[in-house]
């Protein structure tokens, strides 16, 4: 494993003409040879786009991978490039919510698209700010040291495990620390409601209108995705969601659930579709997996 982090240090020295190219072909390779998420990745589409004909899903599946694969060779970048270089690649098309940020508890909004590590760098590099978030503990102990230091080469991230639960994170935020959540996968029906994703009832965590019911937290959604022409990234900081969460759980989830729909269809091919976000079913209801 310390071969290939090394393999990935020497392509941060590339250009992302060079290195998004590379990236996509590696992803039509894995589109071929890994079936069993190229099959999920097609279920998921087929569930959220039905009316889809099948050849557009299966080049959308493609796409996807292309764009997944792309986002892991360019990790590299982010890991090892100097600050100058980062800040001419990643645009940010919004106001950056400082004011926000430094005026109470704040829960940074992160869904699923493969370049979800470019808001936190671009808010780290761009404001003194220090920022807390999830952590999953990588199998490999070479690959999860390369990426903690590759997280917080510019600022300490304060980093917890899913096991501690949401007391050390609240708090983090009463401390200061924006919390980037990432809240868009299913881990089950622990904390969790059937709300509709795309139609389809999807486990979705009620974590994210919890804790800020419990701090008074400002939400704020965060999405970045690709420069045409391999020229980088974008990422847009939306304005804070005015009475979130309200006093119903459920319709909060289901407004975050909205949220993350529309900006999957601006950038379809970059959501995270390999994950079986559909694996926990309503009680008698068949898997689709």
């Amino acid at each position: 494993m310390k071969v290939l982090i090394f393999l990935l240090w020497l392509t941060h020295w590339l250009p992302l003409w060079v290195l998004g190219p590379l990236g996509e072909a590696l992803g039509s390779l894995l589109f071929i040879i890994m079936k069993p998420r190229r099959h999920i990745t097609l279920i998921n589409l087929q569930l959220c786009f039905p009316d889809m004909p099948e050849q557009e899903r299966i080049a959308l599946a493609r796409r996807h991978f292309q764009a997944y694969s792309r986002s892991a060779l360019e990790r590299s970048v982010l890991w090892w490039a100097s600050e100058a270089r980062l800040r001419r690649l990643i645009k940010i098309e919004s106001d950056l919510p400082l004011e926000t940020l430094k005026a109470g508890p704040t829960i940074l909004l992160c869904p699923h698209f493969v370049c979800l590590e470019i808001p936190g760098i671009a808010l780290v590099l761009n404001s003194s700010l220090s920022i807390c978030t999830i952590y999953s503990r990588q199998q490999d102990a070479v690959v999860d040291a390369a990426l903690l230091k590759g997280r917080s080469r510019f600022r300490p991230v304060k980093l917890f495990t899913r096991e501690q639960g949401v007391k050390p994170i609240i708090r983090a935020m009463r401390e200061g620390l924006p919390f980037i959540m990432l809240p868009d996968m299913d881990f089950g029906t622990k904390d969790a409601e059937f709300v509709p994703f795309f139609g389809i009832p999807a486990a979705t965590l009620t974590a994210p209108a919890r804790i800020a019911a419990a701090t008074k937290a400002s939400v704020v959604p965060m999405i970045a995705t690709y420069l045409p022409g391999y020229k980088g990234w974008k990422v847009t900081f939306y304005p804070a969601w005015d009475n979130y969460p309200g006093d119903d759980l459920t319709k909060a989830t289901r407004r975050m659930n909205a949220f993350i729909e529309a900006r999957v269809l601006e950038a379809p091919a970059e959501y995270f579709w390999a994950h079986k976000r559909f694996k926990t079913r309503p009680e008698g209801a068949p898997g689709p997996y």
